[in-house]
């Protein structure tokens, strides 16, 4: 018998058999922790090659577990993400459509099921669903996206403030629920979701100015002009050189801005928030911001950058403070990651590394996220499972974040819902993608709003991608991966591609008819909006 077979049958039997069986008690089933990032690009993560960075407590969950080359969300926006991941459905099912939701908390969630069942759950950290969470004995979350510094937190007794950075604070709760405030008489399901790295990336003391002398390469479409695509893409609002805030985003003083001429992208907006969020820090805070984001203002007024070289000035300076934030959440998962070695928690813990969706690290010239082309669509996932998934194992099948939920039911020995629409991600453990899909729908809605991102939804195959773009316009767009992985190159109207493109067509069909998906349901979703603006 070879190695992958043994391994599914051992997995299928601990967890329909080792895990639930009448001698078996609830210490015996496995712990669960989902360990989520916010806009963390793979490409920011050193186990998947990237030259940016180096990230060793995430490699070493990648070393120790299982990575996935060829994961994937649903709707590439915060809040209907983290919907999806909860409910194992698409935004139209869950109807969880777009930031300005409120989350249905009635609705039935993985993290309630396993509470059901016998397990304890808690949330720590960024939930964004407006609405209270449900089906976790202990929460503590922030509201809304939360800041970076000296944060405030909900929890059941109100809201509380506390000082420091919140990747700090946040693991700093979720150790405190793992030592002394969970019942250890049950298995535990812990999600430990961190702020890092979203927008307006703030670095902890400890990390700013890491990166300031690193080497940061370009992406070789920096300077997309968009020539061979469509109109989403020309007119989206997310351009580093155009887009990203000289104020909010790169740290520039509203005083020092004023000295050079140059004008903000949202003058009205962007300068305000930024004397927001540092008017948050404490004094001592100022002083080790100051010291650092001092010179950077002073050697900016003195020796102004222009055209493009300016977009290289902001880029450079997104990756300083973007990488970090990512050092930052690096640096705190190593913290948990040790503390479950020093209390013998790690053998019998299944852990979960993933971001709410891609972004852009100025590929197409871009930052932020919301398409579907694969920066922005596709997310880091690492999963470690010492007892059952190979250390150093690596997958390569289309994956998306609706199997997290029936793949943390699976494990756990609960029973998965019929109505969930994702997969248990089991079977891959073992290597066994057999019986695996090859296709993956995708559905963007957040449309007109920030970025200016039109709405779309498309099917992607292993090696194709087609896009169709709607709302206030109708344009299609098909990129052949293999030959294009940069998508630099729309082939809908190319006749060496028509056979390719109506087949897919057929298919795309097929597969909104398999989620339930329609023009008519989107058309309902589109008067909701209006109704509520």
């Amino acid at each position: 018998m070879n190695r992958s077979v043994f391994l599914l049958i051992f997995i299928s039997f601990i967890i329909h058999n080792g895990c639930t069986g009448p001698n078996s008690t609830e210490t015996e089933r496995p712990n669960i922790i989902f360990v989520m990032t916010d806009d963390h690009g793979y490409q920011a993560i050193s186990a998947y090659g990237s030259n940016l960075i180096d990230t060793p407590n995430i490699d070493r969950l990648a070393n120790e577990g299982m990575l996935f080359r060829r994961a994937y969300v649903s709707n590439s926006i915060c809040a209907p993400s983290r919907a999806a991941i909860l409910t194992g459905k698409h935004s139209h099912i869950n109807g969880h459509i777009n930031n300005g939701s409120v989350f249905d908390s009635t609705q039935v969630t993985f993290p309630k099921l396993l509470q059901e069942e016998g397990y304890e759950t808690a949330i720590v950290g960024k939930w964004h669903l407006k609405s209270e969470p449900t089906g976790f004995d202990f929460w503590k979350v922030l509201p809304g996206q939360g800041h970076y510094y000296n944060p405030d937190f909900r929890t059941p007794e109100g809201m509380i403030q506390e000082e420091g950075h919140s990747t700090e604070l946040i693991t700093d709760t979720a150790i405190e629920y793992l030592d002394s405030i969970r019942d250890r008489e049950k298995p535990f399901m812990l999600m430990y979701q961190l702020k890092a790295p979203h927008r307006q990336w703030w670095p902890s003391a400890e990390d700013i100015g890491v990166y300031t002398d690193h080497d940061f390469e370009e992406p070789e479409s920096l300077f997309d002009d968009y020539e061979n695509r469509g109109t989403a893409a020309k007119e989206a609002e997310m351009r580093i050189a155009d887009h990203m805030g000289l104020t909010l985003d790169n740290k520039i003083h509203p005083d020092s801005l004023a000295k050079t001429g140059i004008e903000e992208f949202s003058p009205n907006i962007y300068p305000r928030i930024y004397l927001d969020v540092y008017s948050r820090l404490t004094d001592e805070q100022k002083e080790r911001w100051d010291a650092y984001y001092g010179p950077i203002n002073k050697e900016f007024v003195e020796n102004t950058p222009k055209e493009d070289e300016l977009t290289r000035w902001k880029f450079r300076r997104y990756m300083e403070d973007y990488l970090g934030v990512v050092r930052s959440v690096d640096r705190n998962l190593g913290r948990l990651l040790e503390y479950l070695d020093e209390n013998g928690l790690t053998d019998n813990t299944m852990i979960v590394y993933t971001s709410d969706q891609g972004f852009y690290l100025g590929e197409h010239g871009w930052f932020d996220k919301r398409f579907m082309y694969e920066e922005s669509f596709r997310t880091p996932l690492i999963i470690r499972y010492p007892s059952v998934i190979q250390s150093g194992s690596e997958n390569s099948d289309l994956v998306q974040n609706i199997d997290f939920a029936p793949t943390i039911l699976d494990v756990a020995g609960v029973q998965i819902p019929g109505e969930i629409q994702g997969e248990s991600l089991t079977p891959l453990f073992a290597g066994n993608n057999t019986e695996w899909r090859d296709q993956l729908y995708y559905h963007y809605y957040e449309y007109p709003a920030e970025h200016a991102v039109k709405r779309h939804y498309g099917i992607r195959t292993n090696r194709y991608k087609l896009i169709h773009f709607y709302y206030d316009i109708d344009e299609w767009e098909l990129y052949d991966l293999e030959n294009d992985p940069q998508e630099m190159m729309n082939l809908y109207n190319d006749p060496d591609y028509a056979e390719i493109k109506d087949s897919l067509h057929l298919e795309l069909e097929d597969l909104r008819e398999h989620y339930r998906d329609s023009d008519e349901l989107t058309n309902q979703f589109l008067q909701r909006d209006l109704a509520e603006e």
